[in-house]
């Protein structure tokens, strides 16, 4: 029955012209379906610069809006258009607006992880894995960031001449993740290296022997000489880690660490996203247009 279904998902991606992408928090079954698997800034541009008409955006709906502002001429979908993503609908422009208007000498820096209305508001996004490095390039000393206040404090700690305000926003699947989950694990697996995400409560990030994006844990954890690691983030990167270091023990804090959003799609909503272009992102031009700059300066000042 799999079988079946991801070959009339192949046959109809030749037939359109399309590229399916997918994100590391997806089901095992869609990373092994997608041409290209990674975290938000690997995807975005790999959206950003493939020749296919359309675009099949496995993730969460803010994935696939920034694939569609980078490439308006493109088809994109969003197989489950219920793949919502709670922090991202922390943020609001009407609220952004007046925050800006409070602190007006401030860059406005929004995580990848927002709709295209606060992207449009927001002098540049970043990634988890871009975000330093792109403040380092930014010249002003106050950083309006949003919407997660998480990976806001992480990175306001290496910028201590930098005043950071900060959005209340969280990652309800890293926010579940408690000091005492990890120190479990430790007391049985004592040489395990504990890997963190920053969207982590610094309590959690304290703990940790690496703190990186999605792709950077998969990164550590692959180079390491260690053979044991406690994985501090959505567990369907265990997928990927397990591909590239099959004689490597992976643990997972508690029973928290799953996005439901991520897990939303399945083959069949692939499947029929392709024969009924179902789902199909559109997004107002002038919004799009404004959000367009700041996906511009993240890849430019990113790198």
């Amino acid at each position: 029955m799999i079988e079946n279904i991801i070959y009339k998902i192949e046959e109809l991606k030749k037939e359109k012209n399309a590229i399916i992408l997918a994100h590391y928090y997806e089901r095992p079954e869609i990373q092994d379906l997608a041409d290209y698997v990674g975290d938000s800034y690997y995807l975005s541009k790999i959206a950003r610069d493939c020749k296919e008409n359309t675009i099949v955006f496995c993730g969460v709906k803010f994935m696939a809006e920034s694939a569609k502002i980078l490439s308006p001429e493109k088809t994109v979908l969003l197989p489950n258009i219920d793949a919502g993503c709670p922090m991202a609908e922390m943020a609001d422009a009407e609220t952004l607006a007046k925050v800006k208007k409070e602190h007006p000498n401030a860059a406005v820096v929004c995580y990848i992880n927002s709709t295209a209305e606060v992207k449009a508001l927001c002098d540049v996004s970043v990634t988890s894995s871009s975000a330093v490095k792109i403040i380092q390039n930014i010249d002003k000393d106050e950083i309006i960031f949003l919407p997660d206040k998480n990976l806001g404090e992480y990175i306001s700690e290496k910028f201590p001449n930098k005043k950071f305000i900060l959005w209340n926003g969280f990652c309800i699947t890293h926010k579940k993740v408690k000091v005492e989950n990890i120190e479990s694990i430790k007391i049985l697996k004592p040489e395990a290296k504990v890997l963190v995400h920053p969207e982590c409560e610094k309590p959690v990030r304290a703990v940790a022997d690496f703190i990186g994006s999605t792709g950077e844990i998969i990164d550590y954890a692959t180079k390491s000489l260690n053979n044991e690691f406690v994985i501090v983030t959505e567990e369907g990167v265990l997928h990927e880690l397990k591909k590239r270091n099959p004689t490597k023990t992976f643990y997972v804090p508690g029973t928290t660490m799953t996005c439901v959003n991520m897990k939303r799609t399945i083959l069949e909503d692939v499947y029929e996203s392709l024969l009924y272009n179902q789902h199909e992102i559109i997004l107002d031009e002038e919004i799009r247009l404004k959000a367009l700059a700041s996906l511009e300066n993240m890849h430019k000042l990113g790198g």
